[in-house]
């Protein structure tokens, strides 16, 4: 089964809760991940305007034209 996010929503600091086509619910803190990058791309992401700037593009959620983005079965697990 191939799983796809239908829905994501910014809950505050670095945490969006995702719904997925499986119907599983699960809310993802990247705020460990973002401190913990040394890539400049990734670490701008620090800035929580820029970070809210996520959108759902067939399936995934990405970053400014996939500038950061991540497996999707990692987010459906909690994981990053």
């Amino acid at each position: 089964m191939i799983v796809s996010i239908r829905k994501a929503d910014y809950l505050g600091e670095y945490r969006i809760n995702f719904q997925f086509s499986d119907g599983t619910e699960k809310a993802v803190d990247f705020g460990e991940f973002l401190k913990k990058t040394k890539n400049p791309m990734t670490k701008k992401y620090q800035d929580k305007k820029l970070f809210q700037s996520y959108s759902i593009e067939y399936g995934d959620i990405v970053w400014n034209d996939y500038e950061m983005c991540f497996p999707i079965w990692d987010l459906h697990e909690g994981e990053i």
